[in-house]
């Protein structure tokens, strides 16, 4: 096999969608399983929707989700620039080669007499009109008018774009490595404008010169780009570089929760789910967006779930590190049909992930919420923390919602079971566990444990009579992580404190 060179090729236009972030992972597996090259390159020729922020936000995803391409605008190689609008001239250099041999020309039809063309093909029946052979010939370019007039025209400077020059009758075929052979009839294509007239070129020619130039292997991309490669094809035959075409692969639709329909960026407002790896701040509320990392996700678990949205690796495995990943992909693995984004499968990954995750490294990644909120604990505190209630969140911010109590006074107790469990004459007794808690050296759980439920026993009491008590009386609720692990963290004194308090309240609701 050749060198392997693919790229990831977003066009900086705003927040990169989720599927973007799969596609640039598709591209990063394939190329280190073969001991390739990843490439990010920016394809920036629409200037009318360019959104500057957009590159950074590109490049910080990217590095977020750990798939850092081997050559950038920022990693530059021996194939840049990478930003398409600074390679201006090689495009209109490849245009005017297309020019000379008749496989381009040049078309001088203004907006209005377009849509005016659009309104009359309408009126006719066809609600489709496109510039093709049939219509060309009928429109102002340099196949239908003079060569003096298309000289006048040009000396007047009169704005023109130039298109591709559609052959009739042929099939035009190709292999994809996932939908396998595909062909489309040239009578159906439509002759693609491939240099603006602005000067820009359009996605089609920029990125079939830059595929070429770069040494692209491959190209992986979005099933929405099927439907272009047939004029992509015709292009790497106009140049007479059929034979060093890339192979392509078109991956299948990430879809909305339903399955039905593609997963589009207003679903994640509508569903309050992410649909994108990092937070958005657009130019008004409808364009600013929640990412997966403000959501509180581990970026291994993102790139876990995504992975498996349209490629399955023909095991019973689901847990892959980003290495075991690299090892068991294969484009053959990849289906045609649309994955179904499943946010519940997501919150599972990362809940594996936070599970797996050491308690040092927990600690490190949910201090940023801690300290939102107002506190800055010791270390060795919050990893006490993370041990305690990684088996019980699927998110970052979990670790507060679940866990405040650790950090502040309780806000709510549950007085529903209170009501049910305590009963007032025993509240001597309930101070007298108090202090036998409050006397354990050294105060660990095992130690805590062990006395509490020797006091239950020598006082002919329940544990169902005791511990639900305790822990609502330290918690607020029934629900938490290991009783005598939370009393040993959170210390004698903050415990006894939090017991009088609550058994006094306890004691006046009753």
């Amino acid at each position: 096999m050749s060198k392997i060179r693919v790229r990831f090729a977003p066009s900086p236009t705003g927040a990169l969608h989720i599927g973007g972030v799969r596609t640039a992972l598709y591209n990063y597996l394939f190329a280190k399983k073969n001991g390739g090259t990843f490439i990010l390159r920016i394809e920036d020729t629409d200037q009318v929707r360019y959104v500057p922020k957009a590159e950074d936000y590109i490049v910080e995803a990217l590095n977020w989700c750990g798939i850092s391409p081997d050559e950038s605008p920022q990693k530059t190689g021996p194939f840049g620039p990478y930003r398409q609008s600074e390679r201006k001239h090689i495009y209109w250099e490849y245009a005017q080669k297309l020019l000379d041999s008749g496989k381009a020309y040049m078309a001088f039809d203004t907006p209005e007499e377009l849509e005016n063309k659009r309104l009359e093909e309408k009126e006719n029946g066809n609600p489709n009109f496109k510039y093709d052979a049939n219509t060309r010939r009928f429109m102002r370019n340099s196949l239908s008018l003079s060569p003096d007039e298309t000289k006048n025209l040009l000396e007047n400077g009169a704005p023109y774009t130039i298109r591709l020059k559609i052959p009739e009758n042929e099939i035009i075929s190709f292999t994809d490595l996932i939908r396998h052979d595909v062909s489309f009839d040239s009578n159906e294509l439509d002759d693609k404008v491939i240099m603006k007239a602005d000067g820009m070129p359009t996605y089609h020619l920029a990125n079939v010169v830059d595929d070429r130039l770069m040494e692209i292997s491959h190209v992986i991309r979005g099933e929405e780009w099927l439907s272009s490669t047939a004029h992509h094809v015709l292009l790497y035959r106009a140049f007479g570089w059929e034979d060093a075409m890339p192979q392509f692969a078109h991956l299948p639709l990430i879809l909305k929760p339903t399955g039905k329909g593609k997963l589009s960026k207003r679903d994640g407002d509508k569903l309050g789910i992410p649909v994108f790896p990092l937070s958005w701040k657009g130019e008004s509320p409808d364009d600013s967006f929640s990412g997966f990392r403000e959501f509180g996700f581990d970026p291994d678990a993102v790139l876990n779930f995504l992975a498996l949205l349209g490629w399955n690796p023909g095991t019973e495995q689901e847990v892959f590190s980003l290495e075991q990943l690299i090892e068991a992909f294969s484009i053959e693995k990849i289906s045609k049909s649309g994955a179904r984004f499943d946010y519940n499968k997501a919150l599972w990954f990362n809940q594996q992930y936070i599970i797996a995750s050491s308690d040092q490294k927990l600690a490190k990644a949910i201090r940023p919420v801690i300290e939102k909120n107002g506190h800055q604990p010791p270390e060795n505190y919050l990893e006490g923390i993370c041990k305690l209630l990684k088996e019980r969140v699927n998110l970052y911010p979990d670790f507060w919602t679940s866990g405040y109590y650790f950090f502040e006074d309780v806000k709510e107790y549950d007085m529903k079971t209170i009501q049910k469990k305590w009963m007032p004459e025993r509240i001597d007794l309930f101070f007298q566990l108090q202090h036998v808690i409050k006397q354990q050296h050294p105060f660990s759980a095992e130690n805590i444990e062990s006395s509490v439920k020797t006091f239950i026993n020598e006082k002919n009491l329940k544990f169902g009579d005791v511990l639900p008590i305790l822990r609502i009386a330290l918690s607020g609720t029934l629900k938490g992580p290991d009783l005598f692990g939370m009393i040993a963290l959170m210390g004698a004194d903050k415990t006894c404190k939090r017991l009088e308090k609550a058994f006094y309240l306890f004691q006046s609701a009753s």
